[in-house]
């Protein structure tokens, strides 16, 4: 007969080990508390009496709650056509990087492929050297994406970073698993979307919150190649209010010392407000790709 198992006993823990765990929780409570604070500062300064955050009275609990940042940022104009241009962009561009780059990475990993090296380290240099932002801007003149919504896109279809994460994870892959697919007259493309990319989840997921936030971040493009309001992104049109909020709140400001009368405006406020509206969206997201961030990015530093 075979021997019964004797029920699992808990291992009875050493003061040391009961001192080290503690010790442990201790650090990594404060260490959470720490990385969550600035969220949570921000938003109780959103709802917040202005002129309070602007003296810095605000600590740890919002004072004289008010909606008031909140209105003043949701009454800017065009708000709504640049939140669905920045959506745009987002989706768009995220979905055209991970196509481009994954199937740029997939063909280098091909050692068929002609003079791969080559153009695998001509590839790689741009990382290093650029043409400078004025061909730049001629560049993309010349192809007609000034003032177009394809200037958002197409210029960062590929990324060279992202592509090696890319290649380095589909090295990855056995072999054995396209050769059986080249045995049923499986082509390269056939391979690449119903063989390497569902093994690829972890890095592409990783890849599109890098290209997602770098998007939704970016303003500095609109800055440079947009004249045309309906073509603004959030980021940029938030960042214009800012520096009008600013502008007026110095010259109210100024007559008001001038006539000894105090002034509502708060550019300070109205920061904090236009920050937590710009973070919520990634802040939302974050969660649902965490479990394939790590692992992502692990893959992508196995081998270089």
């Amino acid at each position: 007969m075979a021997e019964k198992r004797k029920p699992w006993k808990k291992k009875k823990m050493s003061k040391s080990d009961i001192l080290y765990n503690g010790i442990c929780g201790v650090v990594f409570t404060l260490f959470a508390l720490i990385c969550i604070f600035p969220f949570y500062y921000l938003f109780i300064c959103t709802i917040s009496n202005p002129s309070l955050v602007e003296v810095g009275q605000i600590v740890l609990f919002p004072r004289g709650l008010t909606l008031q940042n909140y209105r003043e940022v949701l009454k800017v104009q065009n708000l709504g056509n640049a939140a669905m241009v920045t959506l745009g962009r987002t989706f768009l561009g995220t979905g055209i990087t991970l196509i481009c780059t994954s199937y740029l990475a997939y063909f280098f990993t091909k050692e068929e492929m002609w003079a791969r090296k080559f153009w695998y380290r001509a590839v790689v240099a741009t990382m290093y050297f650029s043409a400078g932002m004025i061909p730049v801007y001629l560049n993309n003149k010349m192809l007609g994406l000034i003032n177009s919504f394809w200037i958002y896109v197409l210029p960062g279809m590929v990324g060279v970073y992202n592509m090696i994460l890319i290649k380095t994870s589909m090295e990855a892959v056995p072999e054995e698993l396209e050769e059986s697919a080249v045995l049923d007259g499986a082509g390269y493309l056939i391979r690449f979307i119903r063989i390497i990319l569902p093994l690829q989840k972890p890095i592409l997921a990783t890849v599109g919150l890098f290209s997602a936030v770098g998007h939704w971040n970016d303003f500095f493009t609109t800055q440079l190649y947009i004249t045309k309001p309906k073509l603004y992104t959030l980021q940029f049109l938030l960042y214009e209010f800012q520096n009008q909020v600013r502008n007026a709140a110095t010259q109210i400001n100024s007559a008001a010392e001038s006539m000894n009368t105090a002034s509502n405006i708060q550019p300070t406020s109205i920061r904090l407000t236009l920050t937590a509206i710009v973070i919520i969206p990634i802040i939302l997201v974050y969660p649902f790709i965490q479990r394939y961030y790590v692992k992502g990015v692990m893959i992508g530093a196995v081998k270089g």
